[in-house]
């Protein structure tokens, strides 16, 4: 569909290029470096905290408006392409320690943006459990099969963004690998859920130049 098209119908840009570099530059200036205390990592891996929880409330307010049928299907799917476009793409390289953060925050919003398109997609049996999924999910990785696995855990975002939990045992019994990754990303999926529910207020207005 034709982005002239598409403007037409929104009722405001949900992310934009503009927003994303904003926060590239501020992890620019962050200087950030990996720190062997725990301390100092949390305060100073904020800014990236902060970076990935941008994204995904603004994939919540398209999927907020899909559900009110505001945004149709096809609508609500090109925003999202739309958004994976620009958060994934090839970052310039900054510093060791930053270019390893974006690269892994990068993975953890492939693992949520995926459970978007397939909760706006319906591919998903809300009967199955989340804590099977997640663990179908790893098991494909052993198996080196990334796409099944990718799978798995889109469905367990969805029913997530269903309203279903992912628990916290199990997010910390995952193996250390591109599955943990990606499951990342739907945690940070349910936390901004719980955190806040402004983002299905509709009469907000474009906040680009407010980052």
């Amino acid at each position: 569909m034709p982005e002239q098209e598409i403007n037409q119908v929104l009722p405001y840009e949900f992310y934009t290029q503009k927003r994303w570099e904003n926060w590239l530059g501020r992890a620019r200036e962050s200087g950030f470096q990996i720190k062997e205390s725990e301390e100092e990592a949390e305060k100073e891996s904020a800014i990236f905290v902060n970076m990935v929880d941008d994204v995904i409330l603004a994939c919540l307010k398209v999927t907020a408006r899909f559900d009110k049928g505001v945004l149709s299907r096809e609508i609500a799917l090109e925003v999202l392409a739309e958004i994976r476009d620009i958060v994934l793409s090839e970052v310039e390289p900054i510093s060791e320690d930053i270019d390893l953060m974006i690269d892994s925050i990068q993975t953890s919003l492939m693992g949520a943006l995926v459970a978007f398109e397939c909760y706006v997609m319906g591919d998903y049996d809300e009967g199955v459990d989340t804590v099977e999924l997640a663990k179908l999910a790893v098991e494909a990785e052993a198996s080196d099969n990334l796409e099944l696995a990718l799978d798995y855990t889109a469905q367990c975002g969805a029913l997530v963004l269903k309203g279903k939990s992912l628990p916290e045992e199990i997010m910390a019994d995952l193996p250390y690998g591109i599955v943990a990754e990606w499951l990342d990303g739907i945690d940070s999926i349910s936390a901004a859920m719980v955190g806040s529910d402004s983002y299905r207020e509709f009469d907000e207005e474009d906040e680009e130049d407010t980052v």
